[in-house]
């Protein structure tokens, strides 16, 4: 065996070495995968390498292989209890625990009992200062409940030298009958102890009654893209709130469905991508309405001009149909939300702000510490004494930025209250889920997010897809993934709070790429995004943890199956009582026929088309062919493209005149109206309507595979002569109307 690194494989040899391959297995790291054309790929030999060295197993040697592989044999021995154990209710599972060969041991759970902010504590950790208000303190606690002692199995297993150490084996049994929560593991042997999370979840997310009896509708919204008289330049939450209410008692809408509206940078320029947060577990905001909050009421005449000020060159942009510009309304907003924060607040509205603080904990403050750092360095490099957010370093700057630490809180909390105003109005006017929202898969890799859970997440590679038929080069969506063992090894307490934040104020939350919660594709730092791999997660662990924190909520959840994965997953998913995802546009059959509307999921949010195509009367013209040859995006010959593209529209055409939902000559209009017909023949529990679609819009919104090449997360709502739709306007489009009046038919 040499120290020589691996080698790239030959054509004609084995493409991943024996030895790898066990190591890649042993890891979770897939060395082939079958493409959107059902073909076997096989991953390289060097993508293997890159991968496994990012989940911290050495392998780019062959005699680095070796040891890995010896190493991993052993890894569960060198630790008294695994790293998490997570399991259904009503299921007895059994639980390795490693002592010196002999020794006694004693294990036992300690059960949630309730996990509430107290108020004041002993240890501060953070401190909220508001100004001109005086100071509050307090600390995240865990209020603990009962010890159960666990019995021991009757297992033999033979003990084992591992580190020059004899460790023994005793297996206890977790009873069937535990309640749902997060508790605590512990053991104790010899003076030693450990503890390891132990979470009970739901065996499935049962469905309200509420959308099981009739099927529901809802408009699917990108709402920055969605402007009123009174935005700034951009859509907002109180826009939301408007949107909700008027499809809601204009239209009977039972839900409205909006993109991701995770945390942006706090500096220009920001990213507009969604999809590409700085933090998913916060919000943005740019989505905030200045005038809604409540001190702006009591501001002096002189502050309230200045907001004033700030605001009358950005709502002008509203009415502009040109790309929406998130830093001109970033900035002006900024300035005026500063002017608001220093208003004082009433003992109420004061009180309200610390317990948000305090129920949010230290991720808030982390969250808000990265803010205030990230404007103070002011696009310069992350001196190193920064890059922990414990640290001594980071410690320092947050006191002497308290102010700024503590405004960022505030931006967060007043985000809040106005997105649960938002959902509030979407209910009170009938819907029966009100909001639905948007889980991105990650975020940025120099976030917030990436900063405060470094140590759950995996480096040196980002996560994507394969190539697909409409992404024919592949994804790369610049965001590190979770690292498996190392979340795991956190008690999934970053992914815990991430769901908690995603759930407050909606009724139905999608899990974008849910397919992440199984497998997800690792690209190596600097490679094509075609030159991945996949990389199993525990999904037991990720999904049951998703069902018990939106079990809490009273939450729907719909998860994003698109894409490339093995079929098994959708069964998997509609167990757990999660809603699948069809788009009418994909659901063809073997022969490429538009399969019927009764073979359609029940457990599944139906819709057209998707939001990384142009909207469908764009989309049946061709649109996406068109704009991909303009971009250079495309692989195969354009002509080929849209001969397929014709015989697709002509496909559709046929499926909805045999059921006589139009014409054989339809107008675009008429095939709009009679494919949302079709889905609403389908059993599918919920069908949504993108707004795009309503209004005759023909842009896309977003065009994977590119960055400055198009306006991507840019566009706003316009109709089909391209003039802009405000909300105030919108149930004057005609067209839009209609489209209503077809959702409602019986």
């Amino acid at each position: 065996m040499t120290d020589e690194p691996m080698k790239e494989p030959t054509p004609e040899g084995s493409t991943v070495p024996p030895e790898l391959a066990e190591l890649a297995a042993a890891h979770g790291v897939q060395c082939e995968y079958t493409d959107h054309d059902g073909n076997l790929q096989q991953v390289s030999a060097s993508t293997i390498v890159a991968v496994l060295e990012a989940l911290d197993v050495p392998a780019s040697t062959p005699a680095a292989v070796v040891a890995s592989l010896e190493r991993s044999r052993d890894d569960a021995w060198r630790s008294m209890l695994p790293p998490a154990v997570v399991l259904r209710e009503g299921t007895e599972v059994q639980v390795p625990v490693h002592v010196a060969d002999g020794a006694d041991v004693s294990v036992w759970v300690e059960l949630e009992l309730s996990e509430t902010p107290v108020m004041p504590a002993s240890a501060t950790p953070w401190r909220v200062t508001a100004p001109q208000q005086g100071t509050a303190t307090g600390s995240f606690a865990t209020v603990k409940g009962a010890r159960i002692p666990l019995r021991q199995a009757d297992v033999h297993t033979e003990p084992r030298t591992v580190d020059s150490r004899k460790v023994g084996r005793a297996t206890f049994v977790v009873p069937d009958d535990l309640p749902l929560g997060w508790h605590t593991l512990h053991a104790e042997s010899g003076g030693q102890t450990a503890q390891t999370q132990l979470v009970v979840t739901p065996r499935r997310l049962e469905l309200p009654e509420k959308i099981t009896r009739k099927q529901a509708w809802g408009f699917m919204v990108q709402l920055y893209s969605v402007r009123s008289r009174d935005s700034w330049g951009i859509g907002d939450l109180a826009d939301l709130g408007d949107l909700a209410w008027q499809t809601a008692h204009n239209g009977g809408a039972d839900f409205v469905g909006i993109n991701p509206l995770h945390a942006t940078e706090p500096v220009t320029p920001l990213t507009p991508s969604p999809y590409l947060p700085t933090s998913r577990r916060f919000m943005s905001p740019l989505y905030i309405r200045v005038e809604d909050i409540r001190e702006t009421a009591y501001l002096s005449a002189a502050d309230r001009s200045l907001v004033e000020w700030a605001a009358e060159p950005v709502r002008e942009l509203s009415e502009d149909a040109g790309p929406i510009d998130r830093d001109a309304v970033w900035e002006a907003k900024k300035a005026a939300l500063e002017v608001v924060y220093t208003a004082p607040r009433s003992a109420a509205r004061q009180t309200a702000f610390d317990e948000y603080v305090l129920a949010q904990g230290k991720g808030l403050i982390d969250f808000a510490t990265w803010c205030a750092i990230t404007e103070h360095l002011d696009g310069r490099d992350w001196p190193p004494e920064l890059a922990d957010p414990t640290s001594p370093g980071v410690a320092t700057l947050r006191n002497a930025r308290s102010e700024r630490v503590q405004f960022y809180c505030w931006l967060q909390w007043v985000a809040d209250e106005q997105l649960r105003s938002a959902h509030r109005a979407g209910l009170d006017a009938g819907m029966r889920l009100g909001v639905l929202k948007d889980l991105a898969v990650g975020s940025s890799a120099d976030g917030a997010d990436a900063w405060a859970d470094a140590a759950a997440l995996a480096r040196g590679v980002s996560v994507g897809a394969p190539p697909d038929m409409y992404n024919q080069q592949g994804q790369n969506w610049s965001q590190p993934p979770w690292h498996p063992r190392a979340l795991a090894k956190a008690g999934y307490g970053p992914y815990r709070d991430l769901l908690r934040t995603a759930l407050r104020h909606c009724g139905a939350l999608r899990i974008d790429h849910v397919l992440g919660l199984f497998r997800l594709w690792w690209i190596p730092g600097g490679a094509r995004a075609s030159a991945g791999a996949y990389v199993s997660y525990d999904h037991e662990a990720l999904i049951g943890i998703l069902c018990l924190e939106a079990q809490r909520a009273g939450v729907v959840i719909v998860g994003e199956d698109l894409g490339t994965f093995e079929p098994w997953i959708r069964d998997y998913l509609a167990e757990r009582g999660i809603l699948g995802t069809s788009v009418l546009l994909f659901e063809r059959d073997a022969k490429g026929v538009p399969i019927e509307p009764e073979a359609y999921r029940s457990a599944a949010l139906a819709t057209v088309t998707t939001h990384d195509l142009p909207p469908t009367a764009g989309y049946l013209a061709g649109e996406h062919v068109d704009l991909r040859e303009r971009l250079g995006l495309l692989t195969e010959d354009a002509t080929v493209l849209r001969g397929r593209a014709r015989a697709e529209r002509e496909s559709l055409v046929e499926a909805l005149s045999r059921r006589g939902l139009t014409t054989f000559d339809p107008s675009e209009r008429e095939l709009v109206e009679g494919l949302h017909r079709y889905l609403k023949d389908t059993p599918s529990a919920l069908v949504g309507v993108y707004l795009t679609d309503a209004v005759g819009e023909r842009r896309a919104q977003n065009q994977p595979g590119t960055d400055t090449e198009y306006p991507n997360w840019k566009v706003p709502l316009a109709d089909s002569a391209g003039a802009v739709v405000l909300l105030e306007d919108l149930f004057s489009n005609a067209r839009l109307r209609s489209l209503v009046t077809v959702l409602n038919e019986d």
